[in-house]
């Protein structure tokens, strides 16, 4: 459709139930996400011109249950959010990506040179150059496109902003030139791939999962090239709850060799044992060998092998409990998880800045608030950025009036679940 044509529908409000939908939201934000999608094409058509486009999106995630045991091999439980990455797109007959994205100018990818380049680590170039090689790699189809590109999934802050961008790379791909015929699982994994290989950053698979496949997943990751995925119906608001999501304002942007060494620090305790990842080792056998363990490897890395074998379990609780709809034991196992993040993991604040505690002034402050309501705990990565609570609907206004004081206007969230992931919108 030309770009001006969707335009004119978009202002009419003929997409304002398709947004309802994706957005989980009123007639007064939809009028936000028609102001949001109508300047995003402005932005387009002032960069590329009046051509046929389509519009997509992918959303950021929150992580449920399962700190730091995707990238082990095992189960994590994990949600898309209604925060998204959007793209207004043209394809433009070439072998040239030409990416914009609000306040960033995206070189173009040459699709003829899709090597990985040393001196592109950490920069959105990469994700591009490796999202297409991939595709091109397991067979697929690839082509040139224009593109503007705005999200307002929060950078550095737990919601995997990279993963959605990832993913949005991988829909556009997918519906551009290869019809739809590609599985949301693939698109994930084709993510992953580029943000190991191409960014440099040894990620687990959870985050472009949740933001590739949609709503509640829970994820078994034993079998890496074939995750068993299972959708979890449960509605949250319909529970009394809201979940928030509080912004410290630290970020996670200098903290990739911190988060590589929870990975390696997991792995060197498989190892002991003959394995590569801790789920190909058994429970019961790594607890009556802690000794063993501690000759080859040290006291934090047992520990944070004891958190997984603790987090990849409770998975499995709260997967039960959110199909039982037992909120109670649900935010139980919630707080958990958190504590195990919190003493065992150790990734509440980074030990290179010890003074930062963000994360641990708004864990405090937020069992002064809930107390015995609801549950709370670090959020995605952890080390900076964001924790994550379950707040009743009646407290809402109090939580977030609270921690606003402490961390700033609009730094509390108030999110839905977004039962689509990947998706062309428009």
């Amino acid at each position: 459709m030309k770009l001006n044509l969707l335009k004119e529908k978009l202002v009419k409000g003929d997409f304002n139930e398709r947004f309802k939908e994706i957005y989980i939201t009123n007639d007064l934000n939809v009028q936000k996400e028609v102001e949001r999608y109508s300047k995003a094409l402005d932005e387009y058509e002032k960069l590329f011109g009046d051509q046929d486009i389509a519009i997509y999106s992918a959303p950021g995630r929150t992580e449920v249950g399962g700190n730091h045991t995707d990238h082990q091999h095992g189960k994590v439980l994990a949600a898309a959010v209604n925060m998204d990455a959007i793209a207004v797109v043209g394809r433009n007959d070439s072998n040239q990506i030409n990416m914009r994205s609000e306040g960033y100018e995206v070189p173009s990818i040459d699709l003829c040179d899709l090597t990985d380049k040393q001196e592109e680590r950490f920069t959105t170039e990469s994700l591009i150059r490796g999202v297409s090689a991939k595709f091109k790699a397991e067979g697929y189809n690839i082509g040139g496109f224009n593109a503007y590109c705005t999200s307002n999934v929060l950078k550095g802050s737990g919601i995997s902003s990279s993963a959605a961008f990832e993913v949005l790379i991988g829909v556009i791909l997918n519906h551009e030139f290869n019809d739809a015929a590609i599985s949301p699982i693939e698109i994930a994994q084709i993510a992953q791939f580029s943000e190991n290989v191409y960014f440099g950053k040894p990620c687990g698979l959870m985050d472009q999962m949740a933001s590739s496949v949609g709503g509640f997943v829970n994820i078994d990751f034993f079998d890496i090239k074939n995750p068993v995925v299972r959708k979890v119906d449960f509605d949250i608001a319909a529970s009394g709850y809201s979940l928030c999501l509080v912004d410290t304002g630290g970020n996670h942007a200098d903290l990739s060799d911190e988060y590589g060494l929870m990975v390696s620090d997991m792995k060197s305790v498989a190892k002991v044992f003959g394995k590569d990842f801790l789920v190909e080792v058994d429970a019961k056998e790594f607890y009556d060998n802690v000794a063993k363990v501690r000759e080859n490897c040290d006291d934090r890395a047992i520990v944070r092998a004891i958190h997984f074998f603790g987090d990849d379990s409770r998975v499995n609780d709260l997967v039960t409990d959110l199909s039982n709809k037992d909120i109670e034991d649900f935010f139980k196992k919630v707080k958990e998880s958190g504590r195990s993040s919190f003493m065992y993991l150790q990734n509440v604040f980074c030990v290179k800045t010890p003074l930062e505690q963000g994360l641990s002034l708004a864990l405090a402050i937020s069992e002064k608030i809930l107390g015995d309501k609801g549950a709370f705990r670090v959020h995605g990565g952890g080390l900076a950025g964001t924790i994550q609570a379950y707040v009743p609907n009646d407290m809402v206004e109090e939580y977030r009036t609270t921690l606003e004081k402490v961390f700033g206007k609009d730094s509390c969230h108030i999110l839905a679940i977004r039962p689509f992931g990947g998706i062309k919108v428009l």
